[in-house]
């Protein structure tokens, strides 16, 4: 598959604070390392994803920057997200900066705090955090793996609420309420793990899947698309790393979403 035939997919996005397009299909980047960080991440932007998303606590900013620098003119069309753990808040801007320098950005385009760190809200580090924006080290800031009730802290304290909040999302794990909260304060949901879980071998999602001659991971990565909602998965396979954004050509019926939400309450 070529760039050209993810043009429609890769360009669906949602609006940020900043005004800047955040692409809700990319690429994740969990668990890879070295070599296999470089070409997985190389294959994806060959495949057409604009999105890619990486963390320092992966290990492979390093190699993700060396895809992106393949990437050549493209780069400007990219989207890239990185992530702080919270045991790095005294040093936030200083790691973000080396961040920066192996991605081989001057800027990312969205930077999350990997994290809480415990059960409440980190405030002090999300005030870094706008910092980093201020000074233009981020274009957009988020966090990851909050609840709705430590979106509201950060909030309440600092009068900012994230962009966005990363979180384990896919159809066994559909929550309405958690959707529309993060849609009443404006915080767009992004997921990862989708294709995990028990959801590629699911019954259901297979029936769709033949009924529109498409695989599981295309049927759940559709999904997300049509609820608006960041879909990040990831492959070490070329083959797979392409097929799961193929995801032009199809759409699914009002009744086949309305079945597959009903996978997070029963499933």
């Amino acid at each position: 598959m070529t760039s050209s035939s993810l043009s429609a997919a890769a360009n669906v996005g949602a609006t940020l604070p900043s005004g800047a397009t955040m692409p809700l299909l990319g690429f994740g980047t969990w668990q890879l390392k070295g070599g296999e960080a470089l070409q997985a991440t190389e294959w994806a932007l060959r495949a057409g994803y604009r999105l890619i998303d990486t963390a320092t606590a992966y290990g492979n900013e390093g190699e993700v920057g060396a895809a992106l620098d393949s990437a050549g003119g493209a780069r400007d069309s990219l989207f890239v997200t990185t992530k702080l753990p919270p045991d790095r808040g005294e040093a936030a801007l200083d790691t973000l900066r080396s961040s920066l320098e192996q991605l081989g950005v001057d800027a990312v385009d969205l930077w999350l705090i990997h994290w809480p760190a415990g059960e409440r809200a980190d405030v002090a580090l999300w005030r870094s955090f706008g910092q980093a924006r201020d000074q233009g080290l981020a274009i957009d800031i988020g966090v990851s793996n909050y609840s709705l009730e430590q979106l509201d802290e950060l909030n309440d304290a600092t009068g900012v609420l994230p962009a966005v909040n990363q979180i384990e999302w896919s159809p066994l794990l559909f929550d309405p309420a958690v959707l529309a909260g993060h849609r009443d304060r404006g915080v767009l949901l992004e997921g990862y793990s989708a294709l995990r879980g028990g959801t590629l071998e699911h019954p259901d999602i297979g029936e769709i899947a033949d009924r529109h001659g498409r695989t599981p991971a295309q049927v759940i990565v559709r999904w997300h698309l049509q609820h608006e909602i960041v879909v990040i998965p990831k492959s070490r396979e070329r083959a797979r790393i392409a097929s799961n954004a193929d995801i032009d050509g199809f759409e699914l019926t009002g009744d086949e979403m309305a079945a597959i939400d009903g996978l997070g309450s029963s499933g």
